[in-house]
């Protein structure tokens, strides 16, 4: 299962915050119709009826079934540049 590092549960955290006051806000991962591997990130009210929910320190994240396959084994982390601008990546798991 994909898991998150403090800072990307924090970024999530916050990112979800200032869109909604719902506790079931988080961020949706879902992958791209156009097959080339690509995934997608939203801020979203909740869930789909069919995602995974992965739940870490009050951070939500929601995965498509292809998602969450992919991010099994992955572990998604989160920089913050000094212009505040937030990129997520995505790496192996530390055992």
């Amino acid at each position: 299962m994909l898991t998150l590092t403090d800072t990307a549960a924090q970024v999530i955290r916050d990112l979800s915050s200032q869109v909604a006051d719902s506790a079931d806000t988080g961020v949706r991962i879902s992958s791209q119709a156009d097959g080339t591997g690509s995934l997608l990130l939203s801020i979203v009210d909740g869930p789909e009826s069919d995602d995974k929910v992965v739940e870490t320190e009050g951070a939500r994240i929601f995965l498509d079934a292809t998602a969450a396959d992919m991010l099994d084994d992955k572990s998604l982390d989160a920089d913050i540049d000094e212009g505040g601008s937030v990129a997520f990546l995505v790496t192996e798991q530390r055992p």
